[in-house]
Formats: structure tokens, sequence, C-alpha cells
């Protein structure tokens, strides 16, 4: 899998750019604000349909735009693709296959895989529990489709139930129609649980491998999935049952706080290094190792999942990491295409004997290439 070419228009900072990509490695230097990042961002809507940075669209926008493009070939498995994204400031985002429009983003399945390691990935780790179920959404929305599909529908239904716990109606009408709202968000939420159970398995197994490497044997990464309701051995029906129950037992706790304190939407992935939570002690190159192993697992679990590598974005990474960790990663490089940014060549020297094609980006437009 790679990305062939790729065409901008009014998107962030770029008035126009069209860019064919090496097959291998693409180093994008520039300093800062010149639109690095947004390069990697258009790359990263076409495979997921939104950006790593913001949810809100009109922000892709340029500033004095009513409308912006991106065109991206790809091509799998000798196969082409052609993926466009149109969006305008009314909100409107439309999604093109093959010059085929989608009825609904829901629909989106581009064949384009990536996987970004990026500063703020380190939020993973340090950040609140949110910022892992980011990670954790659009990861498995990769690898299942349905998984994000089952997702709206039970942020619908999750937004429905805390307002109707916030409405004026009597607490005995709010509890009648509560059940219905339950029932659903036991099943949609079940299914959520499952996909989340599965990859957290994989993703710790595969993330535990590479930090051992990293860390010379000194530290064992661990993962796990963190869930108020308990699905340890159970199966699918045993973990709808039991969040059914709890989100029964919970009501009067809910209606008296206006919220929905049950479900997949208050999961999180506990981190540990030697039987140790990260969130307490790890520094900042920890933090930068464990984000990396777990990054570099996702890449391997796609590659299971599809039969081919995703795509490799690196944000302004790959020059902060130490001489060990940056061999380590260039030697994943030959396996699939990557996409390097970077405020100079400073720190990339391992990078010389590879096949790459060197872009300079100044002010939204390739100054240079070589």
């Amino acid at each position: 899998m790679y990305i062939e070419n790729i065409r901008l228009i009014n998107f962030r900072n770029y008035n126009s750019l069209n860019i064919k990509l090496n097959k291998s490695m693409n180093i994008f230097i520039g300093k800062n604000a010149q639109g690095k990042t947004n390069l990697l961002e258009s790359i990263y809507l076409c495979a997921t349909g939104g950006s790593f940075r913001t949810n809100k669209d009109r922000e892709l926008i340029n500033f004095n735009k009513r409308e912006a493009y991106v065109g991206a070939n790809i091509v799998l498995n000798g196969i082409e693709r052609f993926i466009e994204i149109k969006l305008d400031r009314n909100g409107q985002k439309r999604v093109k296959i093959n010059r085929v429009e989608l009825e609904n983003l829901r629909e989106l399945n581009s064949g384009l895989n990536v996987v970004i390691f990026s500063p703020e990935d380190l939020k993973i780790v340090k950040g609140g529990p949110a910022e892992r179920r980011n990670f954790l959404d659009t990861s498995i929305s990769q690898i299942r489709p349905v998984y994000r599909y089952n997702l709206n529908r039970y942020n619908k239904i999750l937004y429905q139930r805390n307002n109707l716990l916030k409405s004026n109606k009597s607490n005995e009408d709010i509890i009648n129609l509560l059940e219905i709202f339950d029932i659903q968000m036991s099943k949609i939420g079940t299914e959520i649980i499952l996909n989340r159970r599965e990859f957290i398995k994989k993703l710790s197994d595969e993330s535990q491998t590479i930090h051992r490497q990293l860390t010379s044997g000194e530290e064992l990464l661990d993962l796990d999935y963190i869930s108020n309701v308990d699905f340890y051995g159970k199966n699918k029906y045993e973990i709808e049952n039991d969040l059914l129950k709890k989100l029964k037992f919970n009501t009067k706790k809910d209606l008296i706080i206006g919220n929905t304190e049950v479900g997949p939407h208050r999961d999180d992935i506990e981190i540990k290094i030697n039987n140790i939570d990260t969130r307490a002690f790890a520094s900042q190159g920890q933090q930068r190792t464990i984000v990396l192993s777990i990054k570099l697992a996702q890449v391997e679990i796609l590659n299971m999942e599809k039969g081919v590598y995703p795509v490799l974005l690196l944000d302004d990474v790959f020059s902060e990491l130490d001489v060990e960790r940056r061999k380590y990663l260039g030697r994943s490089f030959s396996k699939m295409q990557t996409i390097i940014t970077s405020t100079d060549l400073l720190g990339l020297e391992e990078l010389e004997r590879i096949n790459k094609s060197v872009f300079y980006i100044d002010k939204g437009e390739i100054i240079y290439e070589e």
C-alpha cells in the first residue's frame, strides 16, 4: 500500500498543491507553521474521514476560502483507488471513492490505512481517559469499519439518554423511557466492548514484544482494558446482561447528576511498566518509548488484519528519539511507505542510505525537491 500522489486545494495554508510521493520514504523539511503537519493531516483525513487535530471540519479550510479539496491516488496490491474529499463552510463533507460519491460518511472504507506518531500522542500515556478512548476508536475503526458505525449509533443514543435525564419530565415518565434506551445501549455497547477487548489484547501482546526490544529487556510494558462492566471470561450475552443491569441500577444516580455514568463511554486503558502505572511516574523519554511501541504494534496489527502494511506518518518526532530507537524505527521503514516531517535534516542521519524523496516546504508551498 502506498500513496502515489496527493492534491490539495485551499486546505489549511495550502492554496494549491499537487505532488507525487516516493513509494518508500518521503521527508518534508520546513520551519514550524509552514504546513508540514497540515500535509499529514490531509492524508489522515483520506484514511479516516476526520482530522487527528480537530473535530471541526471548517478549521481545515483556508481561512479566506469557502471550500477545500483533498484528492489522493493510492495503490493497494497493484490496484489504484482515487479518494476525494470536499469540505465547505456550511459543514457539508462530500467523499468520493473512484468518483462515486458515498451517501454517508459511515460508509467510508477508502482502503487507505495509516498510523501516525506525533508529539500529541504522548497524551495516550499522560492524558485523560478520553485521549485513550479516542486512540482506541480511531485505531479499531480502520480495522473494523462497522465499529465506527456502532460507535456513532451508541453516541447518538447516549446523547438522547442524557437529554432525557436533564428533561423536565417526571421521574416516572423518564424511567419508563429510559428502559428503551438502556436496552439499545446494552446491545450496541457490548459490541463496542468486545471489539475493544480483542484489540487491546492484541495491542498489549505486540507492544510488549516491541517495548522489550527497545529497552533491552529492562522494561515490561502491559496494557489492560478498564471498564465499569465486568467482561472477564464472559460471552456476549453475559456482558450485555451485566451492562443492562448496571444501567438500571445506576438510574437514580444518573437522574441526580443528569448524566449517564455507566457504559463504554467511560472506559480506559491502563498502561503499566514493570507493573507500575505510567501516569504516575513515567519520564518524557519513557512516555515517548511507550507510544512508539504502541504505534509500531498498531502497524503490525493492521498488517495482520489487512494483509498489507499501512502508511506510517511521523510528525516531527524521529529526530527527538535517541540513536538506538531511531535505528530500530529505521529498520521498519523497508516494510511500508513512510512520510516524515522535520525542521531540518539533523537527527535523520540513519536515513541516508534509504531510497527517499526530500521536499522543502515554505508557507504552504514546495520550494525545493531532491
